[in-house]
């Protein structure tokens, strides 16, 4: 399993833990049971899961109305978003960069051993 496919796992994971967590706190706030602390659902968001969260949000119709939750959560999410094309683009860059000079020793391999063979 490469780290991309680990990633992608993680984020799939987080969010749909996320997005099941807040149905779960809004089943319970309708029937005054236990909730799951508004940190918890908010922590969720920063550590990946904030589609999940803001989906939950929209399907469930929980936290809606709370400030943090209407605003940091889309906040989040954008954050999270320009990081992963910010990462997307330096990865990229890195690879273009670093790719000639692997062919540079490749290159410089077939030059060195090439005479050699002329020669035989």
């Amino acid at each position: 399993m490469s780290s991309m496919q680990i990633i992608l796992f993680y984020f799939i994971a987080i969010n749909v833990i996320t997005f099941f967590l807040y149905g779960i706190d809004k089943w319970k706030a309708k029937r005054s049971k236990w909730r799951i602390s508004e940190a918890t659902l908010l922590g969720l968001a920063v550590v990946g899961g904030s589609i999940g969260a803001w989906l939950g949000m929209k399907v469930w119709h929980h936290k809606t109305q709370h400030k943090k939750f209407k605003y940091g959560i889309p906040l989040i999410l954008v954050v999270q978003i320009v990081i992963v094309l910010l990462a997307s683009c330096k990865t990229r860059q890195t690879v273009e960069l670093s790719a000639p000079t692997q062919f540079d020793h490749v290159t410089e391999l077939t030059n060195l051993v090439k005479p050699r063979l002329e020669t035989k």
